[in-house]
């Protein structure tokens, strides 16, 4: 089942958890938090901005930044990681094969299987406790 609330997501651009008062808008895998949003529509509307917004933003961290970001990316990456498992939870409610799944990610049923079956008869498992 997919979990849709504020909550339970970070904004993948600053590692902020959602609230009802920082609301997420997602694509893809990754969240973004209103005021990222605006935050970027600024930047891309203003060639200042977006010229100084272009550099990699580790180039002016500390180390002690740097490992103070390392967790919000495993976190970012960990939800991605879920969205994956949901939506091929989504693909085999709809009776979509092992087959099928495993050729568009180029590789067999089995290692498609491998991969994402255990995580979705963890879910179940854990929905009828």
């Amino acid at each position: 089942m997919v979990d849709l609330r504020d909550e339970s997501k970070v904004c993948s651009f600053c590692g902020r958890r959602g609230s009802q008062q920082n609301r997420m808008a997602g694509g893809l895998g990754a969240m973004i938090c209103f005021a990222c949003v605006d935050y970027f529509h600024d930047m891309a509307h203003d060639p200042a901005k977006h010229r100084d917004a272009a550099r990699p933003v580790w180039n002016d961290m500390s180390d002690a930044e740097l490992l103070s970001r390392l967790p919000l990316i495993i976190q970012s990456t960990e939800q991605s990681t879920d969205f994956v498992n949901d939506w091929v939870g989504i693909i085999r409610t709809r009776n979509v094969s092992w087959a099928q799944i495993g050729a568009v990610l180029g590789v067999s049923r089995q290692a498609a299987w491998e991969r994402f079956a255990g995580a979705h008869k963890r879910e179940a498992s854990a929905e009828t406790s």
